[in-house]
Order: structure tokens, then sequence, then C-alpha cells
């Protein structure tokens, strides 16, 4: 497994930089990246300064890696940060909107290019974060003994680096000096693979989200269109999801508002998802000074970076692909203290399984379930008020997973 995975990392490059612009906007984007890598890192690096490097893979990890980023920049003002991304998702969104002082795609995972990176960053210390581990970097880092640590890690005992078949991938996890876990599932299942140095810290992107909430600004339109109704957020729809919401929405006689924030707001979805509402809806870029939003029962977010503030005035919130891979941020509406609906594939999130032991958070499977949980919200405050303290009281008690780290990391760096 160990020599066809090099082969594969091998031909990947190779037909990438060859015919990776002819793939899609996101292919084109990661060609771009790939060829102009090291040489855009020689260009921004300050060769008299020490790099602490970290790894994301897209946006949910930058997240989660953030808080640490931005702790490390306020305690050791001499050292540089170089940040890189596996997804073009990510970086493309964040190379401009982060604190670190380089940002880049991360080289694909062949030998020469760990080699080479390494050369060049010549890291103090390294941080991953969650999932993505790459196998070469990780061979380097231990075999130059360099400090490095995983960030919110999360383990399975069907974790593909624990397969009999995957040994040589298991011995890559020897580079990490300290695993900074989310549970004691993974510290469990790493100390019966033989690794000592963990810590259950649990999730950072806790501390990243209450920061926002904490310092998000008023959304004077968003009180406007709500008036005094509750407001039903649909956070992060997919088509699956709109399917069920949105008759919901049409034939309801309750009298609540709703925001729908869609996953994919290109016009072609955000017409697919007009065509289907009934009610009197406006789309979020056509309020002006002269709107009167308290006609209006659906409000449709069409731009990006509103749904963590609009949460702030949610009394329900629906997130959305629990009928998908898997559902999407809920941590977000969490901090807000507010009652949690989605579909039903949530387990690869412990906060989401976590909320729905408690409470806070309800699982639907169809049409019927949906509108059961949405009438008795909707109708009963107190039942609103009782499943929204379950999770406002759930993300205050996950706090504090980056001062963990750094309280470990104080004595290293």
């Amino acid at each position: 497994m160990k020599y066809l995975y090099h082969i594969i990392m091998s031909i990947s490059e190779k037909l990438l930089l060859l015919f990776g612009n002819f793939f899609g906007e996101k292919a084109r984007f990661f060609t771009q990246g790939q060829k102009q890598v090291f040489k855009h890192l020689q260009t921004c690096l300050q060769p008299d300064k020490p790099v602490v490097w970290f790894h994301v893979s897209s946006l949910g990890e930058y997240e989660q890696a953030l808080p640490v980023i931005e702790k490390i920049k306020e305690q050791k003002t001499d050292y540089q940060i170089v940040l890189t991304f596996f997804s073009p998702s990510g970086y493309e969104v964040k190379k401009d909107q982060t604190p670190a002082d380089c940002v880049s795609y991360l080289p694909i995972d062949r030998r020469k290019n760990a080699q080479k990176l390494l050369n060049l960053l010549q890291p103090k210390a390294v941080f991953f974060v969650k999932y993505d581990l790459w196998p070469n970097y990780l061979y380097e880092l231990h075999k130059r003994n360099i400090p490095t640590y995983l960030i919110s890690g999360l383990f399975t005992p069907k974790h593909v680096f624990f397969k009999p078949y995957n040994q040589w991938l298991k011995k890559t996890l020897k580079a990490f000096h300290h695993f900074f876990v989310q549970d004691i599932t993974s510290e469990k299942v790493l100390r019966k693979q033989g690794f000592k140095h963990i810590t259950v810290t649990g999730d950072t992107r806790f501390d990243r989200v209450y920061q926002i909430a904490q310092t998000a600004p008023l959304l004077s339109a968003i009180e406007k269109f709500k008036q005094n109704r509750p407001l039903l957020v649909i956070g992060s729809s997919w088509n699956s999801d709109e399917n069920l919401l949105i008759p919901y929405i049409n034939q309801s006689n309750l009298n609540f508002k709703t925001v729908i924030a869609p996953h994919d707001i290109s016009d072609k979805h955000l017409k697919q998802i007009e065509k289907k509402i009934e009610k009197k809806y406006l789309k979020y870029s056509q309020i002006n000074s002269n709107t009167d939003l308290s006609k209006y029962d659906v409000l449709l977010i069409d731009n990006i970076g509103l749904l963590n503030k609009i949460y702030r005035y949610a009394d329900v919130v629906y997130i959305g692909n629990g009928f998908g891979k898997s559902i999407h941020n809920i941590q977000e509406p969490a901090v807000y203290g507010v009652p949690i609906i989605t579909g039903p594939h949530i387990n690869k999130f412990n906060e989401a399984v976590d909320l729905q032991q408690l409470g806070g958070l309800t699982v639907i499977s169809n049409g019927n379930e949906l509108q059961n949980i949405l009438d008795k919200l909707l109708k009963n405050n107190e039942l609103r008020k009782q499943k929204a303290l379950i999770t406002k009281n759930y993300a205050r008690q996950n706090l504090g997973a980056t001062q963990k780290i750094m309280n470990h990391l104080n004595t290293v760096l």
C-alpha cells in the first residue's frame, strides 16, 4: 500500500499540472496554486524570523486553527506564521483575510515536495488540524524531529491510519509530539495504538464561534424583518432540505418568519428556490432604505458571510445537509442558545450527537417529522426556551480548548 500511495501521488501531480486547468474553476485554482507555491513562499517569507507552520484542509479546519494562530501571534511576536490549505475553497476565500504572514497551497504529498518545503520553511513547530494528515510530510517531520502537533484531532478504531494493511501509515503518526484531541474516545483509540502524549481539549472551533458571536455586529435589516414574530433560520440548505422545508413554509398557518441561507447561492439555485416559495419573499441583496421588511414572510440570503451573524436572531434553526454526506456547522447557532433541527447524518460530529442526546437538537428523517417538531417549537415558547438553554449551556461548557493547548505550548515554544 505504501508504494501504491507514492505511485498515485506521483501520477496525480503530473496529471494535475498537465490537465488541471480543464476540470473546472476549483481545479484551475488548485493547479495554478500548485505551480506557484514555492515561488510565492520564497517571496513572502522573512528570513530573519522563525517559522511556525499551520496546515488546514479547508474553511472548517481553518476556523479550528485560527484561535491558536491568534494566540501565538499575540504571545510570540518574534515568530512568523505560515498557513497552508489543501482546498481551493479554503485558500481562495481566506488568502487575504488571515493573521498568518504567508498563505499558500500545500504542495502535493510527495517526498520531494515535503523535503523542499521543510528545507524552505525550517519550522520551529508544525500544526495539523483534525483529519488532514499527509504521510510524506509526517514522515519527513518525524525524520527531522520537528515539534509537530495535532489540533482538534478525532480518531475512531476504524480510522484509516489503523487499518491492518496500513501499518506504514500508523508509523507516520509518530511525527506528533502531542495530540490535542476532541474527545475521550480519540484518546482511548490513540493509547490503544501505543501513543502516549495526548490531551483531551475539546474542539477549538467552539472558542472561535463564541468569539464571533461576542463581536458580531447587529443586523438592523434582520431586526426589521423579524419584527416580534418567531424566526426560523435555515442554514446552509441543500435541495434535499429545501424540498422538505419550503412546502412546510408554504402550507403552515403559524405566524412566523423564515430566513433561508442556502449552501449554493448561484443564480441558478436561487431561482429554483424562488420558484418553490409561495409566500411573499425578498432577496437580501434587494433590500434598500425604502424597503418595508415587515411585509415579507421569507428572506432569501444571496451572499456569503452573514449566516453566523443571523443566528443571533433565530428562535429555531435548521442546519442543512443532514440528508447528504454530513451536516454543516451546528456550533455557530449553539453558542447563541437556539433549538436545532437537522437531517439524519450527524454521526461525524460529536457535538451533534451530544446535543441530540441532551435534547437540544432534533433529528428528522421525513416531512412529517419536520412538521411535527416545527409546529411544536413555533407554537410553544417554553419548549423553545428549554431546548435553547440546553444548546447554550453545552456550547459554554465546551469553551476553553485553545487555552488548554496554549498552556502546553507555552512550555515548549
